[in-house]
């Protein structure tokens, strides 16, 4: 066997020297492999490709032109809680992925600043978690890194809110101020990595609907600063994500069937993906990082509620396939889906009347959704996240 040693060998994209056939690296130290930040990166290159992003502190690989460039991931979640059981009281000792469900509006005292939490690998009810800054309905979630869950604007009463709201998944406890949204909005939608959080659309306070996409880091705290716009003004929308785009889909006004998306590690505006199988407004969405999933909705003004579920693939452009029913025809009012790798939790939909019941699919498995467990009371609007989210 031929040998070759060097102290340092290193390769940047395009240039030289290559090496063919089957090559063994073997070093008691260490492979430093090219590196630079998100707006470095180059783009056809061979599938497989490995480099550092600088921005991100973590190794990413090329999947092909039409995914581009994805990071990869040391553990698929936190894990959090003891073992593993059935269906008992509480959904909080489960070991799995934490969904975290915020605010909401409740039929006898209005806004509410709960803050509960489920394991979403377990069946059961909420379990206690904090409080919000303040109360408020309609704020934008399904925003979340590993660490941190976000929840943006919402309904005060009497007006709007651009406030943005964090909580730590580890730990329970009350929400802390994290910044400003750039304007008062309700009822828009979320996505995010776990570096970067996307807020969209929604109803501002002055009684318009917005097309603005802006953007925080979520490791850090501080305004929102803009992204881009969306290929539409709308709001009442549902959201997912992959490690790399950002799907919305739906919303108001005309009850849309609209698939908008967005890379989310650059800044720009949201390119058409497709469409629904119907068109919808309040409407939730969800799923892990190749399957995005679309519940429930509104599909005429005055009511005529909706159970269908679409999916879609997240990497592939086009339109939306039937993946079964929710147990009732049902809006979503507000962002209120928490997702880990294997399943989506969809929480309080409304039949109108407010619900304290959770539905869940699991997402690799077309199917009618089946009960979860309950919140401690029954409410609409409320928000919702996971630290397993496609995004992550």
């Amino acid at each position: 066997m031929s040998e070759f040693q060097a102290s340092n060998f290193k390769k940047e994209n395009g240039g030289t020297p290559n090496l063919v056939g089957k090559t063994e690296l073997t070093s008691p130290y260490f492979f430093v492999p090219p590196s630079g930040d998100t707006a470095s990166r180059p783009s056809s290159c061979a599938p497989g490709t490995l480099r550092f992003n600088t921005d991100i502190g973590s190794l990413e690989v090329y999947r092909g032109d039409t995914i581009g460039w994805e990071q990869i991931q040391r553990r698929e979640s936190q894990y959090l809680g003891g073992a593993i059981g059935p269906t008992y009281a509480g959904s909080n000792t489960g070991t799995g992925t934490r969904g975290i469900i915020l605010g909401g509006e409740s039929p006898s005292t209005g806004n509410r600043d709960i803050i509960e939490y489920i394991t979403i690998e377990t069946l059961g009810n909420t379990q206690d978690f904090g409080n919000l800054v303040y109360s408020r309905r309609g704020g934008t979630s399904n925003c979340a890194s590993r660490v941190r869950g976000l929840l943006g604007g919402g309904y005060t009463s009497p007006s709007d809110t651009d406030g943005i709201d964090f909580i730590t998944f580890s730990s329970t406890g009350n929400a802390t101020d994290f910044g400003n949204l750039a304007s008062n909005t309700h009822s828009g939608s979320a996505c995010s990595t776990d570096v970067r959080g996307l807020f969209t659309g929604g109803y501002t306070g002055s009684g318009s609907v917005q097309d603005e996409i802006s953007y925080v880091t979520i490791a850090a705290t501080g305004n929102a600063v803009d992204f881009g716009n969306l290929t539409r003004a709308t709001r009442g929308f549902g959201s997912c994500q992959s490690t790399t785009r950002g799907i919305q889909a739906g919303g108001a006004p005309s009850n849309q069937n609209t698939m908008d998306f967005i890379t989310m590690m650059t800044t720009g505006d949201a390119t058409d993906y497709g469409d629904l199988t119907v068109g919808r407004d309040i409407i939730t969405g969800g799923g892990n990082s190749i399957r995005g999933i679309f519940a429930g909705g509104r599909t005429a003004p005055a009511g005529a509620f909706t159970n269908v579920i679409d999916f879609i693939t997240i990497a592939t452009l086009g339109n939306a396939a039937d993946f079964g029913d929710l147990q009732a025809a049902a809006y979503m009012s507000g962002k209120s889906t928490a997702s880990s790798s294997l399943r989506m939790v969809m929480t309080m939909p409304n039949t109108p009347s407010f619900q304290a019941g959770f539905d869940f699919v699991e997402i690799a498995t077309r199917g009618s959704a089946q009960d979860f467990g309950d919140a401690s009371e029954a409410m609409q609007s409320n928000g919702a996240t996971s630290n397993g989210h496609g995004g992550l």
